[in-house]
């Protein structure tokens, strides 16, 4: 009885140390990868980090899979790169009206699409999304084609000079890791459980009592923040936002970040933008090619890694635990 009841306190620690041990080395790389590597890389990463991680609080943990999140990232790039440009505000600020647009816009969409289950609230979602990258082909202010460019990166702050690429890497990652620290307090907090519960049986869950679309509205609004965060920051980085942000194919790839990462993990979405951000940058060379590849890695983490890499990583992890 003695052996079996300190059995468990001594896995428990040895969790907690390994976990210490990993946040410790993310720690360490994040703070020499912007000597070692080309600072506006990163800096997409990060973004696109955030993009994804805030897209998988709605499909891992509220399971609504959403194909129109392109219109929070862009349209808030959008509203943060003129409020920069054209109103003069600092780069705080108009990151901060990004936030507030995606989380407004995210209000929109889900009050009109969580009526929908299913393939039908898919195609509800990317309806509307086609309808914010229409008005922002059309509209004066974005720029049409050639997008919002030059957007000034000025601080709040004196003493940041954002224009610095390696200030402006430490500065983008300031931003993430307070985006993240919210999702991660999210998905651990009662609202996070009752979202797991919707997502595993929405029938039970509103048999207990739950509002069950309030709190799906709640889960949008918060993702559509997030990823107006995530497009605010990067209209900032790399100054400049376009039709790219906010068209189709941006939501496709966010869903194929966090499928490559891993659903319904907190870091596998990090992991997954990283891999595609890489593709995207350093097989650029092979032009049109790279959306086939794109296609090819795809189809072989869906066979090979059903969990996404870091969920495969972790089951492997756990087995080895347990034996």
């Amino acid at each position: 009885m003695a052996s079996a009841s300190t059995a468990v306190p001594s896995r428990g620690a040895s969790h907690t140390a390994r976990r210490a041990a990993l946040v410790a080395a993310a720690a360490c790389v994040a703070l020499v990868a912007p000597f070692l590597l080309y600072p506006i890389f990163l800096i997409n990463v990060l973004c696109f980090a955030l993009f994804a991680c805030a897209f998988n609080l709605m499909m891992g943990f509220a399971g609504l899979l959403s194909f129109g999140h392109a219109a929070f990232f862009g349209g808030s790039a959008y509203v943060t790169a003129y409020a920069a440009k054209a109103w003069g505000w600092p780069a705080e600020l108009s990151i901060l009206a990004g936030l507030v647009t995606g989380g407004g816009l995210g209000v929109v969409f889900g009050w009109i699409s969580i009526r929908r289950q299913g393939i039908y609230f898919g195609m509800v979602t990317m309806a509307l999304a086609q309808l914010v990258y229409f008005a922002a082909l059309q509209a004066k202010f974005t720029g049409g084609e050639d997008g919002i460019q030059g957007v000034p990166q000025r601080s709040a702050l004196p003493m940041l000079d954002l224009t610095d690429n390696r200030v402006m890497y430490f500065y983008a990652l300031a931003v993430f890791l307070a985006g993240f620290a919210v999702i991660y307090r999210t998905v651990h907090s009662p609202f996070g459980h009752v979202l797991r519960a919707i997502r595993e049986n929405e029938g039970r869950a509103i048999s207990l009592g739950y509002d069950v679309p309030r709190f799906k509205l709640l889960a949008f609004a918060l993702s559509g923040a997030l990823s107006g965060l995530a497009g605010g920051l990067k209209a900032i980085a790399l100054q400049i936002a376009t039709l790219t942000d906010v068209e189709f194919t941006m939501s496709g790839e966010v869903v194929l970040m966090t499928l490559v990462g891993g659903v319904a993990t907190l870091t596998g979405p990090v992991v997954g933008a990283a891999v595609v951000v890489a593709m995207l940058t350093y097989l650029a060379a092979f032009g049109v090619w790279v959306k086939a590849l794109q296609g090819i890695i795809f189809i072989a983490c869906v066979l090979a890694f059903r969990r996404g890499i870091v969920g495969e990583i972790a089951a492997m992890l756990e087995r080895s635990r347990q034996t």
